[in-house]
């Protein structure tokens, strides 16, 4: 699901992706948003609070929504610089993005307990997974042809909008490509709800520790693709032998 590009990828490389990696982001964005009172998967909303804490001169606070909004860019230049110097044929490009990533996840896991909620903690816990999500979302952007976006939700419900319109009309040849579009749309609402509410049950019972699980899920992911690799090259030896 990570490994193959543009005319090697097929429609279910992208539904495993939107699963795992959807499931991954919807559980980071509610136990975020539970722990430290930040919405840490996109920029959409800091962008408001910026604008707002200017407008009020509270340039303290300014100055850590905007190092958020800048953390997620960041993420998204490092996971892209990291696949470019790699090259994005190389099998193993996306390993350094996700394993940065998972690091950023269990180290919130572990030291989560320690948060005071003043300021310069929830700047550093935030900061580090709209990191982490701008890494996530850059890679699976690349890897996926800009087909799945799994940090948030807005252009998916517009996408699903624009091609449920072109489907009713009468005359489209082109309505099972659409369908596919719609569907894939629709398993990328459904997994980041379902993560979505898996980090919230999870976080009011469990409290940071929960993080293990997002964790988990990349790391389950990773070495699904690498197991897979080895067991092909295994059966082409097998073959030549």
């Amino acid at each position: 699901m990570l490994r193959h590009l543009d005319t090697k990828r097929t429609y279910g490389h992208n539904v495993q992706l939107a699963s795992l990696l959807c499931v991954t982001a919807g559980f980071v964005n509610a136990a975020g948003f539970l722990g430290f009172s930040v919405l840490t998967t996109n920029v959409t909303g800091h962008a408001a609070l910026f604008a707002e804490q200017i407008a009020s001169q509270n340039w303290k606070t300014a100055r850590v929504v905007g190092l958020w909004m800048f953390l997620f860019l960041a993420g998204a230049f490092v996971s892209s610089l990291i696949v470019s110097w790699i090259g994005r044929n190389q099998r193993f490009s996306y390993v350094i993005p996700l394993m940065i990533e998972t690091a950023i996840l269990l180290i919130v896991a572990v030291f989560g307990y320690t948060y005071d909620h003043t300021l310069v903690d929830k700047e550093l816990f935030a900061g580090g997974l709209l990191f982490a999500m701008g890494l996530q979302n850059a890679l699976v952007s690349i890897v996926s042809s800009s087909v799945v976006r799994t940090t948030h939700l807005t252009g998916t419900f517009t996408d699903i909008g624009i091609e449920l319109a072109q489907l009713i009309q009468k005359g489209n040849e082109d309505s099972k490509a659409l369908k596919a579009r719609i569907k894939l749309r629709l398993v990328i609402i459904f997994f980041f709800m379902c993560g979505a509410l898996c980090g919230a049950y999870l976080f009011h019972y469990t409290g940071f520790i929960a993080f293990y699980i997002p964790a988990f899920i990349l790391s389950y992911t990773l070495l699904t693709d690498i197991y897979r690799i080895r067991i092909k090259r295994f059966y082409q030896r097998l073959k030549s032998a």
